[in-house]
C-alpha cells in the first residue's frame, strides 16, 4: 500500500515544486506521470506512448509525459491509490478496477456473453451510458478522460477447454472483480485474483492452472509458453479507462489542458484503431510458435458455454444494478 510518507519521499526525491493544486511544474513544464501495467508493445502501451508524442507536440514541450509501463512504478492494487495522493497522474487501469472505489457500475464491462463484437460495445462507450459511468468518478478526485480498448478475451489453462465442464476444479487467475470471480465459478472453476505482473510465473510453477486474457496481452507476457490449451471463446471484453488525477487536471492552465484533450483524443482514435490488429497479430504468432493448441468454438459450443454464463448477468444484478444491465441491453437491442 502507498502511504503518505512513501508518496512524500517519492515527490521529494523528484525535486518538483508544486506551483498550483496538483500541479507538478519542473523546469516551468507540466510533467504527466503516466503509469500501467503491461507491456509498451500491447494496444495500451502503444496508445500511451502515441499520447505522450501527441501531447508533447500539441503543447510545444510545456506538457512533458513519462510513461511507466510494465508495473514499474505501481501493481495492480496499488496504482488507483497512487492517482489518488498524487504520485501519478495518469493511468489506464482496466475497468474492473473500479469496483473497489464503489463505484462497481463498471464492471458491467465484465459481464460474460454481453458483447457481440465491437459494433456493440462501441454503442456503450461511445454512448450516454459510457459518459455516465466515467462521471462516477469525479467524487473520488478522479477524471475519465476516455474508454481504450484492448480486445476480447480468451480462455487459456494446461488442458483442454472446450466444453463448461472442462474447468471444474481448475485453479483459474483473474483480475479483482465480483463478476469475474462469479464467472469462473459458474463454469465450476476456482478464482485466484492475482496482479498481472506476477502470472506468467504462477501458469509456470503450477500456482494456477490457467487464465483469460486478450491475446495481445497473452502474447506479449509471454504466456503461450506456459499454457499448453487456449479457446477462442471471446466470451468477455477487457478495456480500460484513461483517468487522471482531477485536481491536477483542473488546475491546468486552460490552453494546456485543451491541447493535452485533443492529444487524448487522437490517441484514443489510434489506441482503438490498433486494437483488432494487434490482437489478430498476437494470435497468429502464438499460433505460429506452436506451443499452444488453440481451439476454435463451434455455434453449438457458444451455446453451451452461454447457456452456463449468462445467468452471471441476473446473479450480479444487485451488484452493477438491474436498471443499468437493462439500459445496456436495451442500447445494444439483445434481449434481457
Amino acid at each position: 500500500m502507498l502511504t503518505r510518507r512513501s508518496f512524500n519521499a517519492l515527490t521529494g526525491a523528484a525535486a518538483v515544486t508544486l506551483s498550483a493544486p496538483g500541479i507538478i511544474r519542473a523546469q516551468g513544464t507540466v510533467t504527466i506521470k503516466f503509469s500501467h501495467v503491461v507491456a509498451p508493445d500491447t494496444p495500451k502501451g502503444k496508445g500511451a506512448l502515441k499520447f505522450k508524442e501527441l501531447a508533447e507536440q500539441y503543447t510545444n514541450g510545456a506538457a512533458v509525459v513519462e510513461v511507466y509501463p510494465n508495473s514499474q512504478l505501481y501493481k495492480d492494487k496499488e496504482e488507483l491509490e497512487a492517482l489518488q495522493l498524487g504520485a501519478v497522474q495518469m493511468l489506464a487501469p482496466s475497468l474492473a478496477k473500479f469496483g473497489p472505489l464503489g463505484a462497481q457500475q463498471f464492471e458491467l464491462f465484465d459481464l460474460p456473453m454481453l458483447f457481440d463484437g465491437r459494433d456493440q460495445l462501441r454503442k456503450i462507450t461511445e454512448g450516454e451510458i459510457g459518459a455516465q459511468l466515467l462521471g462516477l468518478l469525479e467524487d473520488k478526485g478522479i477524471s475519465g478522460l476516455a474508454y481504450w480498448d484492448n480486445g476480447f478475451k480468451i480462455m487459456s489453462a494446461n488442458s483442454p477447454l472446450i466444453v463448461p465442464d472442462d474447468f471444474l476444479g481448475l485453479k483459474m487467475r483473474i483480475q479483482s472483480s465480483k463478476i469475474l470471480e462469479a464467472q469462473m465459478e459458474a463454469l465450476g472453476a476456482v478464482p485466484q485474483v492475482m496482479a498481472f505482473s506476477e502470472v506468467y510465473q504462477a501458469l509456470q510453477t503450477g500456482v494456477v492452472d490457467g487464465t483469460e486474457n486478450p491475446p495481445s496481452n497473452m502474447y506479449t507476457q509471454k504466456m503461450h509458453e506456459v499454457q499448453s490449451n487456449a479457446t477462442l471463446s471471446r466470451h468477455g471484453y477487457l478495456g480500460y479507462a484513461v483517468i487522471v488525477n482531477k485536481p491536477f487536471w483542473d488546475g491546468l492552465p486552460e490552453d494546456v489542458r485543451a491541447n493535452l484533450d485533443k492529444a487524448m483524443a487522437e490517441a484514443t482514435e489510434y489506441a482503438n484503431g490498433i486494437a483488432e490488429e494487434e490482437n489478430d497479430k498476437s494470435l497468429q504468432a502464438m499460433m505460429d510458435a506452436g506451443t499452444t493448441e488453440f481451439h476454435e468454438m463451434t455455434p453449438e459450443e457458444r451455446a453451451e458455454w452461454a447457456e452456463v454464463l449468462r445467468p452471471v448477468h441476473e446473479e450480479m444484478s444487485d451488484r452493477i444494478g438491474a436498471d443499468l444491465i437493462q439500459q445496456v441491453y436495451d442500447a445494444l437491442g439483445t434481449a434481457s
